[in-house]
């Protein structure tokens, strides 16, 4: 009798324990469900998200992309250039007031950019040297693409960077050399409402076999 009278204490206790253990966890399991809620709701309605439509008979097969007149005429002479040369630029000298410039705007004045003096003792290369990054940012001027005059893409309303697939910086660009760029077409992407572009842009330094910057730049193009 004991034993039984035993068990049913231990029960009740157990159940009362359980009672109040699930009181305390209730308030934050509502806390956590609404912000669970509330996150969707905020992803759902982000207008990136907007664009991925679900699909109204539940079929999964893909649907063909229809591009714009416009769109589509450009893709079609991309087409055929993919893979080819399609931009050789004119020679751009990089003096040392462009890069104590770009040191200037950049923060980044480490004397084998900046100390000419100093460079000429220490440095390997027996001069100053032009940042990495600012042999990257002379892209758009190198392969033309901020020339007004001579848009390349003059059927596009608006032509975005979207950033760089990869870029290494295999030799120096010394103060006082000067560089031009080379344009290669390496990937072309149809989209919704653009044409996404990546292009090889290898930057020459002239009298040097080697090369300054290799980069993979991706644009694209809004119709």
């Amino acid at each position: 009798m004991r034993v039984l009278e035993f068990i049913r204490e231990k029960r009740e206790q157990f159940q009362k324990q359980n009672a109040e253990f699930i009181a305390k966890l209730e308030p934050q399991f509502k806390n956590l469900s609404d912000k669970v809620t509330q996150t969707l709701a905020n992803t759902l309605n982000n207008p990136w998200v907007s664009f991925f439509k679900p699909s109204d008979d539940g079929d999964d097969e893909p649907r063909p992309l229809v591009l714009s007149p416009e769109a589509a005429k450009v893709y079609q002479e991309l087409q055929e250039q993919l893979g080819e040369e399609t931009f050789v630029g004119e020679w751009l000298l990089v003096d040392q007031k462009c890069i104590n410039q770009f040191a200037e705007v950049t923060g980044d004045k480490q004397w084998i950019h900046t100390d000419a003096e100093r460079a000429a003792e220490e440095s390997p290369f027996k001069t100053t040297i032009a940042h990495g990054f600012l042999t990257l940012s002379l892209i758009p001027a190198l392969t033309d693409t901020v020339n007004s005059d001579n848009n390349p893409y003059p059927d596009a309303k608006m032509v975005v960077n979207y950033g760089l697939n990869q870029v290494r910086f295999p030799f120096p660009v010394k103060s006082g050399s000067r560089v031009r760029a080379r344009t290669r077409l390496i990937g072309l992407t149809p989209m919704k409402r653009s044409i996404e572009i990546v292009n090889e842009v290898s930057i020459e330094v002239e009298n040097s076999k080697r090369l300054a910057c290799v980069a993979e730049t991706v644009l694209r193009l809004y119709f």
